[in-house]
């Protein structure tokens, strides 16, 4: 029996009426249109579609991503806004194993953060090689240097002067950027890649984006051997904490400026974010802030950066 092939549909027999949106909304309008025969209410699809057009811009994935001479890649962070700050605080609380309201009073008010520009971000932690490669020591425990994925594990035991003093090296070799650490809002902006709940993906995949106490064996481990969240970063929650560039401020949320917060102007403790392979569920969150002196060396607590192209890429 010979079954004729059924002819693709030509959009321009039907009469549509496509809101303007992005090629993607465009498809998908036009896919769900032509799968349901022309039934669909249009009015009520186009509804849908034209309110994901106003609330995803920040939740689109990153497209683009860049390597620098040292061999960092730096992946493209869009430009958008977010709620910074937990909003699901049952749902934290009831995680801590006392149920201690206080471990998000710190992360209130929930408020809106904006930023205008898109910026770049290291997709990973910075490794052990590449610390090598600029300062020309090793830091860090000796075993860490000892293990057979030495190159691929991310540095650590550095203070957060130790990766000012990488940041001035690099910038002194590398013409084509500027680097720093992240500010805590960019940090968090990038970390919930376009999510607002507790996590950016379900608590069942946990295991599967980050490395915490349930699955690590309570040992460090390569970068990206974890798979990376919406926007294509890894590691940013579990293996190891990272530094941020911000001081610390229990009440910074209540006065937060709107654009671009940069963090206080001063303080006593730098934040570090992201929690790491030693740390319970509770603590591996977006949200979830933490802060030490600037001269702590920690042998969980490492650092990614974000870089400014001087010259367009």
């Amino acid at each position: 029996m010979i079954i004729a092939a059924k002819a693709a549909p030509t959009y321009s027999q039907k009469s549509i009426s496509i809101p303007p949106m992005p090629v993607y909304l465009r498809l998908y309008y036009l896919g769900i249109n032509d799968f349901t025969g022309g039934q669909v209410n249009r009015f009520y699809l186009k509804s849908i579609l034209l309110t994901l057009f106003f609330i995803l811009p920040s939740q689109l994935p990153a497209t683009e991503s860049i390597q620098n001479e040292t061999g960092i890649v730096f992946v493209q962070i869009p430009a958008g806004e977010f709620i910074m700050g937990s909003q699901n605080l049952d749902d934290i609380i009831i995680e801590h194993p006392k149920g201690d309201a206080a471990i998000v009073k710190d992360e209130t008010p929930p408020h809106r953060v904006v930023f205008k520009q898109s910026f770049y971000l290291s997709m990973t932690e910075i490794t052990q090689k590449q610390w090598l490669d600029v300062m020309k020591n090793r830091n860090g425990p000796d075993s860490h240097w000892a293990h057979k994925n030495w190159q691929q594990l991310p540095v650590v035991g550095v203070t957060w002067q130790d990766t000012q003093r990488f940041i001035e090296k690099l910038n002194a070799r590398d013409q084509q950027f500027r680097y720093r650490l992240p500010s805590e809002a960019e940090w968090e902006y990038a970390a919930r890649a376009g999510n607002s709940g507790v996590r950016p993906f379900p608590i069942e995949r946990l295991d599967k984006h980050a490395w915490y106490i349930e699955n690590s064996g309570d040992i460090i481990q390569p970068v990206a051997s974890r798979q990376a969240n919406a926007w294509g970063l890894h590691d940013m929650l579990g293996n190891v904490w990272e530094w941020t560039n911000d001081w610390y401020d229990p009440n910074y949320y209540a006065n937060s400026p709107l654009i671009s917060p940069p963090g206080p102007a001063d303080g006593t403790k730098k934040i570090r974010r992201g929690a790491s392979f030693h740390c319970q569920l509770h603590l591996v969150r977006p949200a979830y802030r933490a802060a030490d002196s600037p001269d702590l060396r920690y042998s969980v607590l490492g650092f990614r950066l974000l870089a400014k192209p001087m010259i367009k890429p």
